[in-house]
């Protein structure tokens, strides 16, 4: 009876010190749990803080191009402007001159005729005649010079500011970009516009007879799908009648 009673309460011993041992290591389980979790807590809050700091310096970086390149544009369209207008005071004076030298000759004209009058009225009056068609002829043509240098520089003027539109409107769809794809596309766009603008600021006389349309937004690959049942279909874009070849074309 007695050795019962000694097994009995080992037994009870033998189950407390093993329940003793699970309560134990549950709570070294535990302890290790929470560990952990700390840890992969504070992992994750310096990830997130890093990925934070990043994308700010990205930003920073970014504005900090994009007010360069509007620096360096708004540089090229002033330089421009001030190379047309210098076209066209050059242009204005050698019209004058031209007009001033016609005068004198046309003064000259007269005096010769007046002291030849004696010798011929009918020499005199086709003298005179021909005198008032060659200034109505260098009046004319002059006024179509300074016309033309005037359309040049309006259109050099239309372009400039066409170009720098068109580049604010691709930098802003380049930030919105959501493909890679879409991306690189508005990239190469913004390329070729700035290629453009540095070729009108190397020879603004070669400015086009008209200036480029501003550049249309084109949908990317996702959005070219018909909508959802009820909805209208997309709008066609208009055909491109840029000619082949121009560095200026907003549609290519």
């Amino acid at each position: 009876m007695a050795e019962q009673k000694e097994s009995s309460v080992l037994f009870s011993l033998k189950e407390l010190m093993s329940l003793e041992e699970d309560r134990i290591r549950q709570e070294e389980s535990d302890r290790r749990r929470q560990e952990e979790d700390a840890i992969n807590a504070r992992l994750e809050a310096e990830r997130r803080a890093r990925e934070e700091e990043e994308a700010r310096l990205r930003t920073i970086e970014n504005e900090r191009l994009a007010d360069e390149q509007r620096q360096r544009e708004e540089a090229a369209r002033l330089e421009a402007i001030h190379k047309a207008e210098m076209e066209r005071a050059r242009l204005e004076a050698e019209n004058a001159a031209r007009l001033q030298q016609l005068r004198s000759q046309q003064e000259h004209a007269e005096r010769v005729a007046a002291l030849s009058q004696d010798r011929s009225k009918k020499k005199l009056l086709y003298i005179a005649v021909s005198s008032g068609v060659v200034l109505l002829l260098v009046l004319v043509f002059g006024g179509m010079a300074i016309k033309s240098s005037l359309d040049r520089q309006k259109v050099l003027e239309d372009t400039i500011s066409t170009l720098n539109n068109d580049a604010e409107k691709l930098r802003s769809d380049i930030a919105q970009a959501t493909t890679p794809e879409e991306r690189a596309r508005l990239e190469r766009d913004l390329a070729e516009n700035q290629k453009a603008m540095a070729e009108l600021k190397a020879n603004p006389g070669n400015a086009p007879q008209a200036a480029p349309r501003p550049r249309v937004n084109r949908p990317s690959q996702g959005n070219t799908a018909t909508g959802t049942s009820g909805g209208s279909a997309p709008e066609k874009q208009k055909p491109c009648d840029c000619k082949p070849g121009d560095p200026l074309c907003s549609c290519l």
